[in-house]
C-alpha cells in the first residue's frame, strides 16, 4: 500500500512538472482544464508557484465557488498583490469573497503604495507578551500556528499596546525552562523598518544585515507585520527589470512582454526612440559644420563610425557600472568625486590603448599610402588623439550623468546606454574634427 501511494505521488509530481514546462504555451482554456485535472494538494502547490498575473488569469476562468477557495489559501500580502492585478471594479468583488478578518487585512495592505514596506508585509506573525512564562508562550504559539503564519522561526514580543519590544527564536523558546519569563530570554537589538519605507531602502536593509525577516512598525513603534527575504527576492527582480528596461531606453513595462498590447509597446518604446533620434540629428549638424574639412580630406570620414562608437561604448560601460553600483548601495551621491577621479584614470588609459591600436592599424597597414595618402601618419595621430579624448569624455559623461539624475531626484537608470551614446556622438565629432584641424593644418587642411 505504501508503494502504491508513493507511485501515485510520483505520478502527480510528474504531471505537475510537465504542466509547469508547458504552461506558457497553453491557451487559457487548456490551462484551466489541465489545472482542474490535478489533485487538490498538487493544485495548491502549483497555484502558489504561478506568477501573480497567471494566478489572476486562472481565477477569472474559475467558477465563483472555486475561486473563493483559491483566494483564501494565500497569505494576506500575496493576496493583496493578486487583487491588484484585477480591474478596479473586480477588486471589490474579490474582497467581498473573503472572510471578514482576511478582507480587513488585505484592505489595509492595499491602502499602502506598492513600493512601500507596508504594502509588502504580511500582517500575520507569531507574537507573545514579555510577561508570559515560556510554557504559557508555547501553548499560545501552538494556537497561533493554525492561523497560516508565514514565519515561525522568530517570535516577536509585543506589549499590550502592540509595540515591538524584542524577539526570540523558536529554538530559544524550546530550550528555555517552562517557568522562565519571555522578557528574560528575548533579544532587544532588533532591526526594524518603518511602514512607509521605500522598498529599495528595505531591500538594502536586508542586504546589509543578512536577515531572513524584518518587522515592520508604524511611527509609534507598533508592529504591523513582517517582510521576509522571499518577498524581497520579488522586489529585487522587479527593480532589476525596471532598471534594465530604462537603461535600454524603454519606459517600464507593467506586464510581461507578451502581455503588452502592440499600441502600448509602440508608445513605450517610441518616446525615447524619437527623443534619441532628434539628439542624433545634432550629429548631422556637427558634420555639416565641418563640411569644408571633410571635402578637403575625405579620408577623415572613414573613421567617423570608429570614433563615435568608441566614445559611446565607453560611456555605456561607465553608465552601466555606476547605475548598478548605486542600486547595490556601493556608491552614494557624496562619492561622485571619487568616481570622477577613477574614470579620469580609467578613461585615459582605455583611450590610450584604443588610440595605440588605431595608430598602429593606420601606420603599418600594407597599402596605407594608397588608402590614406602620403600623410597617413598624421591621419593616424589624429585618430589616436581623438580616441583618447572621446573615450575619456564618454567615460566622464557616462559616470557623472547618473549622479546628476540622482541629485535631481530622478532614477539614475534613466542614464541609459542609448542616451549616453547619443550625447557622446555629437561631442565625439567635435573632438575628432578639432584634433584634425590642429594636426592636419598645413597638410591636408
Amino acid at each position: 500500500m505504501v508503494r502504491l501511494d508513493e507511485t501515485q505521488d510520483e505520478m502527480q509530481d510528474h504531471d505537475t512538472d510537465a504542466l509547469r514546462e508547458t504552461w506558457a504555451d497553453l491557451s487559457p482554456e487548456d490551462r484551466l482544464k489541465a489545472f482542474q485535472k490535478l489533485d487538490r494538494a498538487s493544485a495548491e502547490d502549483f497555484f502558489q508557484t504561478l506568477r501573480t498575473d497567471e494566478q489572476a488569469e486562472l481565477l477569472i476562468s474559475l467558477p465563483v465557488f472555486e475561486r473563493r477557495f483559491w483566494l483564501r489559501i494565500l497569505p494576506p500580502d500575496d493576496l493583496a498583490d493578486l487583487i491588484q492585478e484585477f480591474e478596479p471594479e473586480l477588486r471589490y468583488a474579490m474582497l467581498a469573497e473573503l472572510d471578514p478578518r482576511l478582507g480587513k487585512e488585505v484592505a489595509a495592505l492595499l491602502a499602502y503604495a506598492e513600493d512601500q514596506a507596508g504594502g509588502l508585509m504580511n500582517p500575520r506573525f507569531a507574537r507573545i507578551r514579555p510577561d508570559m512564562q515560556v510554557g504559557e508562550a508555547l501553548r499560545y504559539l501552538r494556537k497561533q500556528a493554525h492561523e497560516n503564519l508565514e514565519n515561525l522561526r522568530f517570535i516577536y514580543v509585543l506589549d499590550r499596546d502592540q509595540k515591538l519590544l524584542g524577539a526570540v527564536s523558536l529554538r530559544e523558546i524550546f530550550l528555555a525552562p517552562d517557568q522562565k519569563l519571555v522578557q528574560d530570554i528575548m533579544r532587544t537589538n532588533l532591526v526594524a523598518a518603518d511602514e512607509n519605507m521605500d522598498q529599495e531602502a528595505l531591500k538594502q536593509l536586508f542586504a546589509n544585515h543578512g536577515l531572513m525577516a524584518i518587522p515592520i512598525v508604524d511611527s509609534a513603534g507598533r508592529m504591523k507585520g513582517i517582510v521576509t527575504a522571499d518577498d524581497i527576492v520579488d522586489v529585487v527582480e522587479e527593480e532589476a527589470t525596471e532598471d534594465i528596461q530604462r537603461m535600454a531606453g524603454v519606459e517600464v513595462l507593467e506586464a510581461p512582454y507578451l502581455k503588452i498590447d502592440i499600441f502600448s509597446m509602440i508608445r513605450k518604446r517610441g518616446g525615447w526612440l524619437t527623443l534619441l533620434f532628434f539628439g542624433e540629428m545634432f550629429t548631422a549638424t556637427a558634420m555639416s559644420y565641418y563640411e569644408h574639412e571633410i571635402a578637403r580630406a575625405v579620408v577623415l570620414a572613414l573613421f567617423i563610425p570608429l570614433i563615435i562608437s568608441s566614445g559611446g561604448n565607453s560611456g555605456s560601460q561607465a553608465s552601466t557600472l555606476v547605475v548598478r553600483a548605486m542600486a547595490l548601495g556601493e556608491v552614494r551621491l557624496r562619492d561622485w568625486w571619487k568616481v570622477l577621479g577613477r574614470e579620469i584614470i580609467v578613461g585615459s588609459a582605455l583611450g590610450l590603448i584604443l588610440g595605440a591600436f588605431g595608430l598602429l592599424r593606420i601606420a603599418f597597414w600594407p597599402n596605407r599610402e594608397e588608402m590614406y595618402g602620403q600623410h597617413y601618419f598624421l591621419i593616424g595621430a589624429t585618430v589616436a588623439t581623438s580616441l583618447v579624448g572621446v573615450v575619456l569624455w564618454g567615460s566622464l559623461i557616462g559616470s557623472m550623468l547618473p549622479f546628476a539624475l540622482r541629485k535631481c531626484r530622478l532614477d539614475p537608470a534613466t542614464a541609459s546606454a542609448p542616451f549616453v551614446a547619443t550625447l557622446v556622438d555629437v561631442c565625439g565629432l567635435l573632438i575628432y574634427f578639432t584634433m584634425a584641424s590642429l594636426i592636419l593644418r598645413g597638410t591636408l587642411l
